[in-house]
């Protein structure tokens, strides 16, 4: 008996402890596998919270990039005008208002691109920013010299850069050396007059490309006829782009940027310039902003020209002030506002190198690069820009150059620049292309 019950005791007592081993085994594997279970849930849920942080993040940083470019400047009220502008002209097709909203329009999308090339010229250092900005500071004169020769409006292509000139040259810099002048009454800006100088002489190189062609076609004295003034137009435009190059190159590497026309917003000196030192967005944000404006301006500049010549019926304006006057005031919108706070904060150096810089621009760089495109795409583009539009350029540079050989400014001498200015455009308002059948009064 005694040793069957121990027996029985130790079997009981054994089934038990099997019974609770067994039990905990299973509980361990329950345990484990919720655990395991409760891990995965964990991991997934972390991972969607991840995604929708991140995606929340990404909208934050696109509706910032927005309200900082959009937003952040009164002069982008405007922008409405343009879609204003495509609706107008599908229910209405009054080609007037058309024109006059693009107009409107592309101001601040002109002043955006060139903040967004300033933005990207942070991130690229001072050799590639300058390119940039000689690439994009007049792109909206080039995107509509380009639209304009699309449609073989070759005057409007000639008329408009010129304009350009004409503009950066009396308005934008005499509006900055007045406003300067009255902020600064008691003491004359200065400005470096080296460079200065060195500008005056790209102006005249340029004036010199354009003169030939004109005095070759109005004398007669081509030994081809039709065909010397375009080949003498051609080689001039290239010989004007290497020298171009030749310009930046030594600006680039062999000055110390105290006043560099390429690179318009850059600030010689670097005290109490915190604003400026830091950038707004991010280079892909500064690239994806390059992009989008730059094809808005493409979209409202084909509005623009395809309404010139019914506007110049419609508001009965000859076609020559649209392009001289109008069409530049437009695309300089953004260096006359930036040439007159720098000569109002006492940098004359940087407002020269908005206003005498954007001209050599053009006259050095877009001016012989749309008669190098039209000689690619077959259109006959060529610097005869006929008598009259080329005397006012050479009476033009001789005035910025006689005001600028001093290397002071004061606000008589802008009041005089912008005097200039009023005199070119009532002259353009007066006179009748005659190479242009629309600005010939032949409608009572």
């Amino acid at each position: 008996m005694g040793n069957g019950s121990n027996v029985q005791v130790v079997g009981f007592s054994s089934i038990e402890m099997g019974s609770g081993e067994g039990k905990s085994s299973v509980e361990l594997r329950d345990e484990s596998v919720s655990g395991s279970v409760l891990t995965k849930g964990s991991m997934f849920s972390m991972k969607e919270v991840g995604e929708s942080f991140g995606r929340r993040e990404m909208w934050r940083r696109v509706m910032d990039s927005i309200k900082i470019a959009i937003f952040s400047d009164k002069i982008n009220l405007l922008i409405p005008c343009g879609p204003l502008a495509m609706l107008v002209d599908h229910l209405t097709h009054h080609h007037g208002w058309v024109f006059f909203l693009s107009l409107l329009g592309i101001i601040p999308l002109a002043e955006r691109l060139g903040w967004a090339t300033e933005q990207l010229a942070f991130y690229t250092g001072p050799t590639v920013g300058g390119l940039l900005n000689a690439t994009f500071g007049n792109a909206t004169e080039l995107i509509i010299s380009m639209y304009a020769m699309k449609h073989g409006m070759l005057r409007v292509v000639q008329q408009s850069l010129l304009g350009s000139i004409l503009s950066n040259m009396l308005l934008v810099l005499g509006c900055a050396f007045f406003c300067g002048g009255i902020v600064h009454p008691h003491k004359p800006q200065v400005f470096n007059k080296s460079n200065a100088v060195m500008s005056s002489g790209l102006l005249l190189m340029a004036v010199m490309g354009l003169l030939f062609p004109t005095v070759l076609h109005f004398t007669h004295t081509e030994l081809h006829f039709g065909k010397s003034e375009l080949a003498l137009s051609r080689f001039s435009s290239c010989i004007m782009l290497i020298a171009y190059g030749a310009y930046l190159f030594f600006q680039l590497t062999g000055q110390e940027n105290s006043y560099s026309p390429i690179t318009e917003e850059a600030i010689p000196d670097n005290d109490n310039s915190d604003d400026d030192e830091s950038p707004d967005i991010s280079k892909y944000e500064s690239i994806i902003w390059l992009s989008i404006l730059t094809l808005t301006i493409s979209v409202l500049s084909e509005y623009l020209v395809n309404t010139i010549e019914g506007a110049s019926i419609a508001l009965n304006i000859p076609i020559a002030f649209i392009s001289v006057i109008l069409l530049p005031i437009v695309g300089n919108a953004a260096e006359h506002a930036s040439a007159i706070i720098f000569a109002v904060k006492d940098k004359l150096d940087i407002s020269l190198g908005v206003a005498i810089g954007s001209s050599t621009q053009i006259s050095m760089f877009a001016i012989p690069f749309c008669v190098v495109v039209g000689w690619i795409i077959g259109v006959p583009l060529d610097l005869n820009f006929q008598l009259f539009e080329t005397a006012t350029l050479i009476m033009t540079v001789l005035v910025v150059a006689f005001m600028l050989q001093e290397g002071t400014s004061n606000y008589f001498k802008g009041l005089m620049l912008v005097f200039c200015y009023l005199i070119v455009a009532a002259s353009f308002f007066v006179h009748i292309d005659p190479e242009s059948i629309q600005d010939k009064p032949t409608k009572p």
